[in-house]
């Protein structure tokens, strides 16, 4: 592939990267930017939003007519590193999880009138939006074999009961995609649906208390008692829930990756910084070999998360599905990011442990990396089955003319 980039998508990142020093990374410095579970206040939040969007950095993975810039996938991977140079970044270009991903997904899979009243209100910044999947013990988590929340046809609607827990955003969220069990098919039992919060049926059980920080609106329990859903309201078609699943989980995984590498460089920065200004029995730290040392390390492990993604975004641009490469990059940047953290904590002593800077919170925030969208094990899992089937071609280089397929739900 090649790695050079477009003059737009350069102006792009320039953009971010100046919107984010100037006006995001002071704001990460005054405590009275937090709200109580140590995020951006939302009013603060709805004015930073307001500037990014009067510079033109707002919502880059959607198509222009649509409302978005059209960066596709690479150009995804190099702005989203950049903007989360910010621990507020993503959340102020539109870019945060899950609405980043219920957005492309809703846009690449709607209908018109589906774009109309349940995407283009998220795109604006006017709603927020969850995606409810994740169910308690014995429903479905990695497994969606084990999904027990239903979705049972009545007439023009469906009817909804089931439980889902650890939902991010759902506090805060207007819009809603719901993953719920349609019939017993093991590949076509699942079905994708698209709701609103003032719908009757359905509650949120509880706020989830987690290692935080939080994102806005939390990770929340929901309980669902005859919630009523048009069957218009379908994502796709009845039936087709596992592949609406595969289309946003495969990019979704690869934004959060693009993002926790932004994080990754910033702890190496506030890392670098100060080793290069403390001194400790007559010599700085930046010129102890052990330092040098961990700081090299990190370098090369963040230049190979780099390109782990964007390999697997231009895969994804270039119309294939991405599945060894997203899996290949998660583990890795996942990893790397608890990696990074820690790092730039022990090369900072105390400070680095303290709320002076903000290690102490991606630390917190890198530990879910492992977890969210498909834990370790199950992306190792993954890649094991591809190499029982492929064998010595899991490493093969792909010629030039010879489009390789990989299945679909």
């Amino acid at each position: 592939m090649d790695f050079t980039i477009s003059p737009e998508i350069e102006a792009l990142r320039a953009g971010i990267a100046d919107f984010v020093a100037t006006e995001l990374l002071p704001l990460e410095a005054n405590p009275a930017s937090y709200d109580e579970h140590e995020n951006i206040r939302l009013d603060l939040l709805a004015q930073m939003r307001a500037k990014a969007r009067a510079r033109g950095l707002w919502c880059l993975q959607l198509s222009p007519e649509n409302g978005g810039r059209g960066a596709g996938r690479v150009g995804m991977a190099v702005c989203y590193e950049e903007m989360n140079r910010s621990i507020f970044g993503p959340a102020v270009f539109n870019s945060a999880a899950p609405d980043d991903g219920n957005m492309m997904v809703v846009e690449a899979l709607g209908t018109p009138e589906q774009k109309d009243w349940w995407l283009k209100p998220v795109v604006e910044g006017r709603v927020r939006s969850a995606f409810a999947m994740t169910e308690p013990h014995p429903g479905g988590g990695s497994d969606p074999g084990m999904m027990q929340t239903r979705a049972t046809r009545d007439g023009d609607d469906y009817v909804v009961h089931g439980r889902k827990w650890f939902i991010t955003g759902a506090g805060e969220s207007d819009h809603f995609i719901l993953v719920a069990r349609t019939s017993d098919d093991a590949r076509r039992g699942h079905s994708c649906f698209l709701f609103h919060k003032d719908d009757p049926g359905w509650r949120i059980v509880r706020r989830i208390p987690i290692m935080g920080p939080e994102e806005h609106g939390g990770h929340c329990e929901m309980e669902f008692d005859g919630l009523r859903i048009p069957a218009r309201n379908i994502l796709l078609e009845e039936g087709r829930g596992l592949k609406v699943v595969q289309t946003r989980l495969g990019v979704a995984r690869l934004t959060h990756c693009m993002r926790w590498l932004g994080l990754a460089k910033r702890c190496v920065e506030i890392g670098m910084e100060y080793a290069g200004r403390r001194e400790g029995f007559g010599i700085r730290l930046a010129d102890r070999e052990s330092v040098q040392i961990m700081l090299g390390t990190l370098c090369a492990d963040i230049e190979i998360g780099r390109l782990l993604v964007m390999k697997a975004a231009w895969e994804l641009d270039r119309g294939g599905f991405a599945q060894k490469e997203v899996s290949m990059a998660k583990v890795h940047v996942a990893n790397l990011l608890h990696r990074a953290a820690d790092t730039g904590i022990q090369l900072n002593g105390a400070r680095g442990y303290s709320k002076d800077t903000v290690l102490e919170w991606i630390y917190r925030y890198a530990r879910q990396a492992r977890l969210v969208d498909g834990a370790d094990e199950v992306h190792r899992m993954v890649l094991t089955r591809h190499l029982n089937k492929e064998e010595r071609d899991f490493w093969k280089w792909d010629v030039a003319g010879q489009k390789t397929t990989e299945g679909a739900a």
